[in-house]
């Protein structure tokens, strides 16, 4: 696995240079993201520590909870990331070698705010530190079936925790040139593939006629 240069990636979602002055104090640029950021991994440990009293049924309170940090990878991963912090990480299959490449984003240009900056890295952070806690209290109950539950849930939070610190920490390409690079690549590929392929002699049909 490789981390290689990116996919096309808007620049309109962050404040223009020399604009900050401009936007209202205390007021976030993306409120709606920065809520939804919250939300959905907010609502999945409310909902596993509330389920035992609400729902008697563990596997239907396991399928709330899936549902609730499904979604919150997803709008982290490819959401809130991008707007919020300017980042983005994700994974794409070589056609040509087969390969797996891992993309580790970062924007070079652009500013970002700082209270959503602070609100997106904290919620990062805190919730997979929260599932270990869990973790450890239902190891010492022997709750084997929610350890499963907590397990799952470590994992989709580790691993956008993983890949915005890789964006971050571990990204040196310029997500504009890089996203050029990776477009024109696919478009002369498929542009060869096609001029590559052979023609195909054309088909006559008997009409039955003598």
């Amino acid at each position: 696995m490789t981390s290689v240069g990116s996919a096309p990636f808007p620049d309109d979602d962050t404040i223009p240079f020399g604009e900050e002055d401009q936007i209202e104090s205390g007021k976030l640029p993306h409120p709606y993201v920065t809520f939804f950021h919250l939300f959905f991994r907010g609502m999945a440990v409310v909902t596993y520590l509330f389920c035992g009293w609400l729902i008697k049924s563990f596997i239907t309170s396991f399928v709330f909870v899936i549902l609730l940090l499904s979604a919150d990878f997803w709008t982290v991963k490819n959401i809130t990331g991008r707007l919020l912090v300017g980042l983005r990480w994700w994974n794409y299959i070589d056609d040509e070698e087969g390969k797996s490449h891992w993309v580790y984003e970062s924007r070079k240009q652009g500013r970002v705010n700082a209270q959503e900056q602070r609100i997106f890295w904290l919620a990062l952070v805190l919730f997979p530190m929260i599932w270990g806690l869990f973790f450890m209290f239902a190891l010492i109950g022997f709750k084997l079936e929610w350890m499963v539950l907590i397990s799952i849930a470590i994992m989709l939070n580790g691993a956008n925790l993983y890949g915005y610190i890789k964006c971050n920490y571990g990204s040196s390409t310029n997500l504009n040139s890089a996203a050029t690079d990776f477009v024109r690549k696919q478009v002369f590929r498929n542009a060869f593939d096609f001029m590559s392929k052979p023609a195909q002699p054309p088909t006559t049909h008997s009409t039955g006629i003598v």
